[in-house]
């Protein structure tokens, strides 16, 4: 009979304790960021995708009382960047800050290290660049309609500048002319500002390239700016049409900007993420740089962000399928 008292006793203390340490370990378990965060970023410091990292970067730590330490990993169109991210412990410390060349090699490439759904949990989408769509002035068009209909009327003849094949202006320029049903020469370059110089020499004929690099020559008169990518017309160009507005293919961006985690990550610190980047986006001083560039914030919850990745890299598949632009 005293042993029994003895036992029964002995487990009343132990979960009278298990149930004291219990809200300890929740707490625990619930608190993040606990460390410095690393934020993986596929190209070089300087360019517009590193400084919208290190801008959100920079208030995430400010208000999480945590670093936020930028890793940038250029190379093999974001191959190299998403496999770390990928192999990376699940605890939200380790974040990809997801590019469109991250939805462009898997479409482009046989195969990649990785599996884009299974190995990554969204957190949030970002936004996306301003593209213009921008042709040279010598070649006397003034709308997409104008250029269209002179590619159809010298077919093989124009040629279309971008970055280097597999790049957003590659695969939106080759968007485009599979769209329009137009038949040009493609000639790739090692970055935009060089596909730049060359519509702006006039040994090239149109190219689509970023904001902050063909504004000043739109400006100067230098490029005729046709059409931009982003969903509605950018604040800065107000009278140059979103290419939604004339093909409606393009009402939806192919590519955008977003963040991703390891697979496996807890959802409470998905959804902590999503939150403290759309918080970011929406201050006033953050607002108004994003603008001068040229970006547009577009944040999304991390399921949301799941169907939206999924559903570029099915259409930018397909597309490089139906084009036939997979390297041989």
């Amino acid at each position: 009979m005293q042993a029994v008292y003895r036992h029964t006793l002995a487990i009343a203390v132990m979960t009278a304790a298990a149930f004291a340490v219990a809200p300890v370990l929740v707490q625990a378990q619930q608190k993040f960021p606990s460390k410095p965060i690393r934020l993986v970023v596929s190209t070089t410091a300087g360019g517009q995708p590193d400084t919208l990292a290190r801008m959100i970067g920079q208030k995430m730590g400010e208000n999480w009382g945590q670093a936020v330490v930028i890793d940038n990993r250029p190379g093999a169109g974001g191959i190299l960047a998403a496999t770390m991210v990928a192999r990376a412990a699940p605890d939200g410390h380790t974040l990809l800050y997801a590019l469109p060349n991250f939805a462009i090699s898997v479409a482009l490439q046989p195969s990649v290290p990785y599996d884009p759904f299974k190995d990554f949990a969204g957190a949030t989408q970002i936004g996306m660049s301003t593209n213009v769509l921008v042709a040279s002035p010598a070649l006397g068009v003034k709308s997409v309609k104008d250029l269209v209909a002179l590619a159809k009327a010298q077919p093989g003849k124009l040629i279309f500048a971008s970055s280097a094949t597999g790049s957003a202006s590659h695969l939106t320029g080759a968007r485009f002319n599979f769209i329009t049903g137009i038949k040009v020469v493609h000639v790739a370059f090692k970055g935009g500002p060089d596909a730049t110089i060359e519509v702006l020499a006039g040994r090239s004929h149109y190219h689509v390239g970023t904001m902050g690099v063909t504004l000043p020559f739109i400006k100067e008169g230098k490029l005729v700016a046709l059409g931009v990518t982003t969903p509605q017309r950018a604040p800065v160009l107000p009278d140059v049409p979103a290419l939604g507005e004339l093909l409606s293919e393009f009402k939806r961006p192919e590519t955008s900007h977003g963040m991703l985690a390891p697979a496996g990550t807890p959802r409470p610190i998905l959804h902590q993420i999503s939150k403290e980047i759309a918080r970011i986006l929406e201050l006033p001083d953050v607002k108004e740089r994003v603008q001068a560039i040229g970006y547009v914030a577009s944040t999304s919850t991390p399921e949301e962000y799941d169907k939206i990745r999924r559903a570029q890299i099915e259409g930018l598949s397909k597309l490089v399928r139906d084009a036939g632009l997979r390297p041989k």
